[in-house]
């Protein structure tokens, strides 16, 4: 398939999760994909199995030097960005009074600041290829608020409305920021050691709130984040779409 022919596509925090699912499926579409990630092994392996059309680049989405190089990498090695998607995110389950500031802090500093970053880092180039989609991913903690991950919710509020503001400013540039929502979906994010149980505890708790009643499936997050990167949105922008198996259409 060729949805994304000729596109080339930044995804971070891709050598697993979502993230490298949503590289995985756009380069099935025809997308050159640019690999960003701090575990470099995996991401190596990721982009090797993708093959010529993938590179694998070490990146720590806090430093706007590194976003700076992985761009002009990209661009030597495909050409001008035509597509981000601001996928690396951390997130874990700390209640309200155990929160500390310094955790508080690495949380926006990788879930917002690095979004800002990105954003900021490819604009020149998608003004070079003549326009671009802008694909941010923040959370149903990013719409409503949610028990025992205060700092995660303020980092996904944070997208939200970074989302929004950078899509009326970049329009004139042809340039489309649009923000997915996932809900729970299994990855190693939710589930580093595989060994979580959705049927106890917290878990159980999210999870018996979900109307279809059960988790999403990465590849359930990268049909939506295709339809964004592709010609198929382009009257999408400033927009927030939602994928949590109903989970916030409710009180």
């Amino acid at each position: 398939m060729s949805r994304l022919q000729g596109k080339v596509a930044i995804i971070t925090g891709a050598a697993q999760g979502m993230g490298e699912s949503h590289a995985r499926m756009m380069a099935s579409m025809g997308a050159k994909v640019i690999i960003t990630d701090l575990q470099t092994a995996k991401g190596e392996a990721v982009a090797r199995s993708i093959g010529s059309n993938a590179r694998f680049f070490v990146h720590d989405v806090t430093d706007e030097a590194a976003w700076k190089r992985v761009v002009v990498e990209a661009e030597a090695a495909f050409g001008p960005v035509s597509v981000l998607v601001n996928n690396a995110g951390v997130g874990d389950v700390t209640p309200f009074e155990a929160l500390t500031a310094m955790k508080f802090k690495k949380t926006m500093d990788i879930n917002a600041l690095g979004v800002f970053l990105g954003m900021k880092a490819v604009v020149p180039s998608m003004k070079r290829a003549g326009g671009g989609s802008i694909v941010n991913i923040s959370s149903v903690a990013g719409i409503t608020g949610a028990k025992n991950c205060l700092d995660y919710v303020a980092s996904k509020f944070a997208v939200t409305g970074m989302t929004k503001a950078a899509a009326l400013e970049l329009a004139s540039l042809n340039i489309r920021v649009n923000s997915i929502h996932p809900g729970m979906v299994v990855t190693p994010m939710l589930n580093e050691n595989d060994t979580i149980d959705l049927s106890q505890g917290y878990m159980k708790q999210v999870l018996d709130r979900v109307p279809i009643g059960r988790p999403g499936k990465p590849a359930e997050l990268s049909h939506l984040a295709i339809y964004l990167a592709s010609d198929e949105s382009t009257y999408c922008t400033g927009a927030e779409f939602t994928a949590d198996g109903g989970l916030n259409c409710q009180q």
